[in-house]
């Protein structure tokens, strides 16, 4: 057996029958700090207790990949089964209780097919871990949907397929397991989204804006009509009170004074969105 030391993080390599091994030296904690065992890294590595898997992919290489993945990386995974359609998937649903599904979202040209797959997985074996890939790079709609399904995570296809990590993350009932190509698109939109909430703050501070105001406005973007403004709970104002109000808006917002008098509703909100004082990707209305 030969050793060769390749850097100073006491990682070694081991040649054994022809195999590079790699091993690591892990020190002990003791009163003279001397004692030191040579354990193989791949020993060393977090290990699972055996699980069985069953594979959701309609594209065959992808699906060969997946299972090559699993092979090399995941010997803990017992592949108990595989399918490329919905009524595949269900029907070896109803002979085989799997602890892991990797199920593609979108199958046979279905978007959506894969949230109602996991939703049916999940109410029939309530402890089973579902990690779903998807293409989807532009409809963050659907991870949500499937998150809401009882997804445990989502892997973009963009990125990384498939690591060890993500397994034992999700097997260990850890939620929200994403890659890092999905976690890019989250924070992006985590940052956009706290931006966003800053400068509505500093606009309603600057431009006095009040709660009132900033419902009004909110459910004029949304297309409602004063009278329909006025049956909202907590608003006290009649529709007279509205159109008042609406006049003083305009005078805030458009502090220039040119062409107040033709500014409508449409208008109005215009310049609320341009101002920030609305954000047109949150418009919710309230309850009625």
């Amino acid at each position: 057996m030969h050793t060769f030391f390749i850097n100073s993080c006491n990682l070694f390599l081991f040649f054994h029958n022809n195999t590079l091994l790699p091993y690591i030296k892990i020190k002990r904690i003791s009163q003279e700090e001397q004692d030191c065992d040579t354990i193989p890294y791949l020993q060393y590595q977090k290990r699972m207790q055996n699980f069985k898997v069953i594979i959701v992919e309609d594209v065959p290489l992808e699906m060969k990949g997946t299972e090559g993945i699993l092979k090399a990386e995941v010997p803990e995974a017992e592949i108990v089964g595989t399918a490329q359609t919905e009524a595949e998937y269900l029907r070896l649903l109803r002979t085989t209780e799997p602890n892991l599904v990797l199920l593609d979202l979108g199958l046979q040209g279905s978007t959506t097919a894969g949230v109602e797959l996991c939703r049916q997985t999940k109410a029939k074996y309530a402890t089973a871990k579902v990690l779903v890939f998807t293409g989807e790079i532009l409809n963050e709609k659907l991870w949500i949907d499937v998150l809401d399904a009882g997804a445990d995570g989502i892997i973009l296809k963009t990125g990384e397929m498939l690591t060890r990590t993500d397994i034992i993350n999700v097997m260990q009932g850890k939620k929200y397991v994403f890659n890092q190509p999905i976690m890019e698109v989250i924070l992006e939109k985590f940052r956009s989204s706290v931006i966003g909430d800053i400068m509505r703050q500093e606009a309603s501070i600057g431009y006095n804006i009040d709660e009132y105001d900033e419902r009004f406005l909110r459910h004029l973007a949304l297309g409602y009509t004063k009278e329909q403004i006025t049956a909202l709970r907590g608003i006290p104002f009649g529709v007279k009170s509205l159109e008042k109000r609406q006049a003083e808006l305009v005078n805030k917002l458009f502090q220039d004074g040119r062409g107040r008098q033709g500014i409508n509703a449409v208008a109005l909100v215009a310049r609320a969105f341009q101002l920030h004082i609305l954000n047109p990707e949150s418009l919710e209305p309230d309850e009625e």
